[in-house]
């Protein structure tokens, strides 16, 4: 029994002092992100909004010259969504100048059944030359040819392009901000909110508390550090100029069809030809921010194939595609982006330090066996985690309750195990996605089921 006992005590000591020693370097890395938001939130009190109320969607001034947007929708197998959003669309954009390019294939009858059912001269139904499914890079430079034919045959060019996804809830003023601030950026980056779903509080609420810490405090320092901001893929703009600047190097499309990522890609890629960006968290008018909602997926199965493709595309493939470009804030940033690799590996090895540690705490207690006293330095590093756990499980409650109030702030603090099981998932399964793509050369459109709220929500 002796043997057996002080090896596992000594397993259970290595393993817990990896995962301390991990947890306190990630998490030195997310308190420096936290120190800058907040002395940023701070100094904009103190000199930006002392004199004057920060500008709202109701104040901000109109567009020099307005121009037509072009909202940019690839669709597969969306027949359940796509035709509830783009009623949504049609009422929320009103009598505004723009178009709704939604890309299909041949192949859905469904999707295309769903488009065909809202009836509106801005929509453009852009049909693929191939069955489906492609994948969404390739279905949005189809549409991108397609722009380009119509704007040469109708005699007219698009100001912005607006990207969007099937199940996206749009926001009523997204296009006037998108009109006015694309004159002075390349590309602007509106908040993404996920939709609270009571029927799945854990896996689809730990999305809640992701994107409100991502796109309240993650976002808004890179920006303020001068670092690239990625697109979100939905509620973003780009310049017209810019995209047939990128189509022109890449041969004729704008989108790299070899990512798995491709949206994230194309605003770091933006920053890195000298373009500008911006991340808009403005209010408006009638109470909340202008962004753009959404259902996320609700079933464990589905989130961790969601997940999985943007680890894959970030963390593993973005080393290969994008390498280290830029100063020590874009390196920075982009370290921050991949290191969820790593962050899995410490997880596992925390939960299985955990684990051991219990279970030799109770076989030293039944078998009368004195476990080892810990160490000063071993004593200072558990606090040290500690310490910096609850500063960011706090931050996250925050960050949350700002935005959906203290019930979801307090529930975000238990979804942390939710969190880190499925990111430890995702992680598994983005390995044997880059895997596969390295050794084959294809990407896959590996995409997941959306659901349409049958309720909208208030703006």
């Amino acid at each position: 029994m002796l043997p057996v006992f002080e090896i596992t005590v000594g397993i259970s000591h290595e393993l817990t002092l990896f995962s301390v020693v991990g947890f306190i370097i990630g998490g030195l890395d997310d308190l420096l992100i936290d120190l800058i938001w907040m002395g940023r939130r701070i100094a904009r009190r103190l000199t930006v909004y002392r004199n004057k109320p920060a500008t709202t969607s109701a104040t901000l001034m109109a567009a020099r010259t307005p121009g037509r947007a072009v909202v940019f929708v690839p669709a597969w197998d969306e027949g359940a969504v796509i035709g509830s959003m783009l009623a949504h669309g049609i009422s929320a954009f009103g009598s505004q100048d723009y178009r709704i390019y939604v890309g299909c294939y041949p192949n859905d009858p469904a999707t295309l059944a769903s488009i065909r059912s809202v009836r509106s001269d801005n929509i453009r139904i852009v049909m693929g030359a191939v069955d489906g499914p492609t994948t969404k890079a390739g279905c949005l430079n189809t549409i991108w040819r397609a722009l380009v034919h119509d704007e040469s045959r109708e005699g007219w060019r698009a100001k912005s392009i607006v990207l969007h996804d099937a199940e996206d809830i749009v926001h009523s003023a997204e296009l006037r901000v998108f009109d006015r601030l694309i004159e002075r950026f390349d590309f602007v980056q509106l908040p993404v909110l996920p939709l609270v779903d009571r029927h799945s509080r854990w896996v689809g609420g730990h999305y809640i508390d992701e994107f409100a810490e991502a796109h309240g405090k993650t976002i808004v320092v890179r920006e303020a550090i001068g670092a690239g901001i990625p697109a979100a893929g939905v509620g973003c703009a780009f310049s017209r100029e810019m995209i047939g600047d990128i189509a022109q190097m890449r041969g004729g499309n704008p989108f790299d069809q070899d990512s798995l990522t491709e949206d994230y890609e194309l605003g770091l890629r933006i920053a890195e030809l000298g373009g500008r960006g911006i991340f808009v968290r403005l209010p408006h008018a009638g109470g909340g921010l202008v962004a753009v909602r959404a259902h996320f997926p609700a079933s464990l199965e589905q989130a961790v194939r969601q997940k999985s493709r943007w680890v894959a595309g970030i963390a593993l493939s973005g080393w290969d595609r994008l390498g280290w470009h830029g100063g020590a804030a874009e390196t920075w940033m982009r370290l921050h982006d991949r290191r969820a690799l790593a962050g899995a590996i410490v997880l596992l090895v925390a939960y299985a330090g955990l684990v051991l540690t219990m279970l030799t705490r109770a076989a030293g207690w039944a078998f009368g066996r004195p476990l080892p006293t810990v160490s000063p330095l071993m004593n200072g590093l558990l606090l040290a985690s500690g310490a910096i756990l609850l500063w960011r499980l706090g931050m996250r409650a925050g960050f949350v309750t700002a935005t959906y109030g203290w019930r979801e702030g307090l529930r975000s603090i238990p979804r942390a195990v939710v969190s880190n099981v499925i990111h430890v998932m995702a992680v598994r399964r983005a390995v044997a996605i880059y895997l596969r793509t390295r050794r084959d050369g294809v990407v896959r459109w590996d995409k997941t089921a959306h659901a349409f709220p049958l309720i909208l929500p208030a703006e």
